[in-house]
């Protein structure tokens, strides 16, 4: 199964980022293999609208089956959900204790959307 997770960093070390459209990167894990991809996420933190919903095409187009993140906004939420994809809380966790909490059971999931984000 892929993970996407957004973080602060490009590494599974580095802390998971509260937002998930306008987060500074992705790290999509293979739970399988271990392998990850760090994928930088400029073109949308910087973009003027639509952040939520590019990034989770981005996780779909990266065959992730669940995102871990701190904050899903009601647009992102839609299109995660649409795409079958559920959306976990690793507020506060690096990304390899996010992982581990998901891999255990033990994250809460993103049952709903939050508030909306702008810039």
């Amino acid at each position: 199964m892929k993970v996407a997770i957004t973080s602060l960093g490009p590494t599974v070390e580095d802390m998971v980022d509260e937002r998930f459209g306008r987060a500074m990167h992705f790290i999509v894990v293979d739970t399988e293999s271990g392998a990850f991809e760090a994928i930088v996420n400029d073109a949308n933190r910087n973009a003027l609208q639509g952040a939520g919903i590019a990034s989770a095409e981005l996780v779909a187009d990266r065959g992730a089956e669940a995102v871990i993140t701190g904050h899903l906004g009601p647009k992102a939420f839609s299109a995660l959900e649409a795409a079958g994809i559920r959306g976990y809380d690793g507020t506060g966790m690096t990304v390899a204790a996010a992982l581990a909490a998901f891999t255990e059971g033990t994250l809460r999931s993103l049952d709903e959307a939050g508030e909306a984000h702008a810039g």
